[in-house]
């Protein structure tokens, strides 16, 4: 008899248990450590493993069947986590799908495998994907050009693009590092490799490349990239049947009539802008916003997450994910986009209130999609060339790099969720 009454307490408390949720909360005031939350999310896919992300519950939130691996693996990141009976999570979901809420229930299911498009020579920038990839332990491929053009994307679900100019001029730093070895080396690199794909100029070169990523949006896959990879591969396909590079990047000079010749239709995300045709001036076209607009009100210098339907439009809301609204803006090459001159298609995810300065932005492309993000560090204001990285160690609960992880999670949200 008293076996069986332990056997049926056994049963009772193993049902007990099974019912369990862990909740790692995304607030402001809860979490010790936002950025590497997403890292146990990924991991937790990456073992073949569900999880639910709480869009727009406290902060976008994510829940777990509880085991005593995960709550190991939250102490063991230093992630803040809470212990939910059956009860507590059945009133917590009803909460969250309550028609009267603007909040819904995304279930992450299947991981996606990740490469970085990113030079050999990426150095002396660094990339604030790779920083944060490195930080929450989230794996990933280099691809380069070679790789590309030999179709070597189809083994990848999302491709970030390091901040490269698709131009073929060579970020335009010709005047103020035209003698430094970094330049002359990133420019032989290019050069040598244009040569090694049979192309006689970086500019022909990076114009297939951006042909090649192109057509994986339009397959489906994700592409997210930030700071000058953002508009220049739509300047590299408006600009191709005329000449943009003058004699110091292709031995030719620019054609001057260049700006007459665009083509519009050939782009994904932009439109009806000017090319900067002057070699010496550290712009590529009218669709940044400058530093110096930005500089002259840093201090003020916040852009807003714009809101969304979480039941409606969940694939936005996923983007914007956060534990605050209001975010601090930070510079680039290209550090936003004029709004006027972004294609009505887009989706507008964040901007400066009371200006066209449009920060933050994401479309579809055929089957996929793609997602432009302003600036080159969230975390280091006006970043120089030479500057050391950043430590994201001691910026933890960093806004600005949460926006870019919402990136690398979201493509694991189950496919008939993902509405837009």
């Amino acid at each position: 008899m008293k076996k069986l009454l332990a056997l049926i307490l056994f049963s009772l408390s193993t049902a007990v248990f099974a019912q369990q949720k862990l909740l790692v909360p995304m607030d402001v005031y809860s979490q010790t450590d936002h950025l590497k939350a997403y890292g146990i999310a990924y991991r937790h896919l990456l073992g073949g493993k569900e999880l639910d992300w709480l869009l727009n519950y406290r902060g976008g939130s994510f829940m777990y069947d509880y085991t005593a691996e995960i709550a190991a693996e939250c102490v063991a990141k230093n992630v803040s986590y809470e212990l939910l009976s059956g009860t507590q999570a059945a009133q917590l979901y009803a909460e969250v799908q309550d028609e009267n809420n603007n909040m819904d229930i995304v279930r992450l299911e299947k991981v996606a495998k990740i490469a970085v498009y990113v030079p050999p020579n990426a150095l002396p920038w660094d990339d604030a994907v790779q920083l944060a990839l490195d930080y929450v332990e989230i794996p990933y491929d280099k691809v380069w050009d070679e790789e590309v053009l030999n179709g070597k994307l189809k083994d990848y679900d999302w491709i970030h693009l390091h901040h490269e100019d698709f131009t073929g001029q060579y970020g335009k730093f010709f005047a103020a590092f035209g003698s430094s070895a970094w330049y002359l080396t990133q420019k032989q690199t290019n050069e040598d490799m244009a040569k090694k794909m049979g192309f006689g100029k970086v500019s022909e070169l990076k114009l297939a490349v951006v042909k090649k990523l192109r057509e994986y949006v339009s397959g489906g896959g994700f592409l997210f990239t930030m700071c000058s990879g953002t508009t220049t591969p739509d300047i590299a396909l408006a600009s191709q049947y005329t000449d943009i590079c003058d004699v110091m990047y292709d031995g030719d000079p620019v054609d001057p009539n260049a700006n007459s010749k665009l083509d519009y239709s050939e782009c994904m995300v932009f439109h009806n802008f000017q090319i900067q045709l002057n070699p010496y001036v550290y712009e590529y076209s009218d669709i940044d916003i400058t530093d110096a607009e930005l500089m002259a009100g840093q201090y003020n210098d916040y852009f807003t997450l714009f809101d969304f339907s979480a039941k409606i439009d969940p694939v936005p809301t996923m983007l914007i994910q956060c534990h605050t609204a209001a975010i601090k803006g930070f510079l680039g090459q290209e550090s936003g986009f004029r709004e006027e001159l972004i294609k009505p298609s887009m989706t507008i995810l964040a901007k400066n209130e009371g200006t066209n300065w449009v920060r933050y932005v994401h479309g579809n492309f055929g089957r996929g999609t793609f997602t432009l993000y302003g600036g080159h560090d969230p975390e280091d204001y006006q970043h120089a060339v030479g500057d050391p990285k950043t430590d994201l160690a001691e910026h933890k609960n960093s806004p600005g790099y949460r926006l870019i992880l919402n990136n690398v999670l979201f493509p694991a949200a189950k496919k008939k969720k993902m509405k837009t």
